[in-house]
């Protein structure tokens, strides 16, 4: 059984920062691309960030310049650094591995951005 642990969602003031972490098994951490996808109430889920293995990057227009995907190896994390939270980008934020046709997906932590 895969199991992806999310952690670091919680509330926020627009404008403030907070970070995501998710951590897995060495064995999907090493070969599996990583990320984030997020769904707000009522909306489909959306694709914010991902990471391949080997550290390539990929944004959504909506979080450029304000959110930072990163993996440490050592700690078989990946991080979602946010800053400059908007109200919209309330949702649940979702970790993903994914690998071919494999995806395994973390149970979502809630962000809230409200002041």
């Amino acid at each position: 059984q895969v199991q992806l642990v999310e952690s670091g969602g919680g509330l926020v003031q627009p404008g403030g920062s907070l970070r995501l972490s998710c951590t897995t098994s060495g064995r999907i951490f090493s070969t599996y691309a990583m990320g984030w996808y997020r769904q707000a109430p009522g909306k489909q889920r959306e694709l914010v960030a991902s990471i391949t293995s080997s550290g390539s990057t990929n944004y959504a227009d909506f979080v450029k310049g304000r959110f930072t995907i990163s993996r440490d190896n050592a700690k078989i994390t990946v991080y979602l650094q946010m800053n400059s939270l908007k109200p919209e980008d309330t949702a649940v934020y979702y970790c993903y591995a994914r690998k071919f046709t494999s995806t395994y997906w973390g149970q979502g932590t809630q962000v809230t951005v409200s002041s």
